[in-house]
C-alpha cells in the first residue's frame, strides 16, 4: 500500500482519452464502473486501494489517474 489507511486519493478519468476496454472496472469494480462506454470513477475520491492503482496502471490509454489529496503527488500511473 502506498499511503496510510487515513489518505484520501482523487481518481480522475480522461473520458476523452478512454477506449473503454473495461480493464479498470474488472480490476478495480469498486472504484471504476463502465458508463455510456468509457470508464467512470464511482467516487471522485477515495480511500487507498492497491486495485485502483493497478487499474490506473493497466489503463491501455493512460485516461485514470489516481493522485494523493492531501500532497497532490500522483500516485498512478506512474512516469
Amino acid at each position: 500500500m502506498v499511503s496510510t489507511a487515513e489518505a484520501t486519493w482523487r481518481v480522475a478519468v480522461d473520458r476523452q482519452a478512454c477506449i473503454g476496454t473495461g480493464v479498470c472496472a474488472g480490476s478495480a469494480p469498486e472504484q471504476i464502473e463502465i458508463r455510456d462506454g468509457k470508464a467512470a470513477a464511482l467516487r471522485p475520491e477515495v480511500g487507498p486501494s492497491d486495485a485502483l492503482l493497478d487499474a490506473a496502471e493497466m489503463c491501455p490509454m493512460a485516461a485514470i489517474t489516481v493522485t494523493d489529496v492531501a500532497t497532490g503527488r500522483v500516485l498512478a500511473p506512474e512516469e
